[in-house]
């Protein structure tokens, strides 16, 4: 705001997001996964020259990076501020009800992937039993960013997460991130991904091959509930 050219910026990033087949590629791309412009085509409904400019513009605007591996290349989300923004843009399209009732399907709504960290409803209960806990602090009033009390920082420990490595990434080291599904917050950053990691590594989560939903193992729903607290018996299968 402090600079005309920020409306201008904001203008050409919104505009690139818009086109439909484009939003398409953009929300695919939120489980952290890479693809190839022939299969961001068939995702985007569009000839593979259309996906092309597509994929080309969305590069242009800092949406997307490429990778390049040989012949093949292939194109994810630029960053995890990207990954946020479709997050938060997922919230702010849904008419919002007096009172609120989650319509996402069960699968991605008990736990799924949001780029690199996890979300849905077991990835909210984790972040408020975080906090409750007395794990996790915020770094100053409303501004989104968290710190790990000394508990906390035993908690990960014993979790088998190296603290001072995830902190030193250059990158929010723990952050709220607004889950589209259920509305509040859902823990992202540098810590996000790891305990996401953790979670995937001891298989008390399997990620799907072709969706961001996360299937929560026999073991998962026994493991968050004593190391958390954090019932799972609700939650669908």
């Amino acid at each position: 705001m402090d600079s005309p050219g920020n409306d201008t910026a904001i203008s050409r990033v919104a505009g690139a997001i818009a086109e439909p087949a484009r939003t398409k590629m953009l929300c695919s791309l939120m489980d952290g996964h890479a693809r190839t412009s022939t299969e961001m085509a068939v995702i985007g409904d569009v000839s593979a020259s259309t996906a092309s400019a597509h994929l080309a513009r969305l590069k242009e605007d800092g949406l997307l990076k490429l990778h390049t591996q040989g012949r093949h290349r292939y194109y994810s989300l630029a960053d995890a501020d990207v990954a946020r923004a479709i997050e938060a843009l997922m919230v702010i399209s849904q008419k919002p009800d007096t009172r609120f009732v989650p319509n996402t399907p069960g699968r991605l709504q008990i736990a799924r992937t949001c780029y690199d960290h996890m979300a849905g409803s077991l990835a909210v209960k984790l972040h408020d039993r975080f906090l409750e806990s007395g794990w996790l602090t915020m770094s100053a009033p409303d501004d989104g960013n968290y710190q790990l009390t000394v508990s906390g920082e035993k908690a990960m420990a014993d979790l088998g997460l190296d603290v001072e490595t995830v902190r030193a990434q250059r990158r929010r080291f723990a952050c709220s991130c607004l889950d589209w599904s259920m509305r509040r917050p859902h823990l992202a950053g540098a810590l996000g991904a790891a305990f996401l990691h953790i979670a995937t590594s001891r298989k008390w989560v399997i990620q799907d091959l072709d969706s961001r939903a996360l299937a929560l193992t026999p073991n998962g729903r026994k493991e968050f509930s004593a190391r958390f607290g954090v019932s799972t018996e609700n939650d669908a299968p």
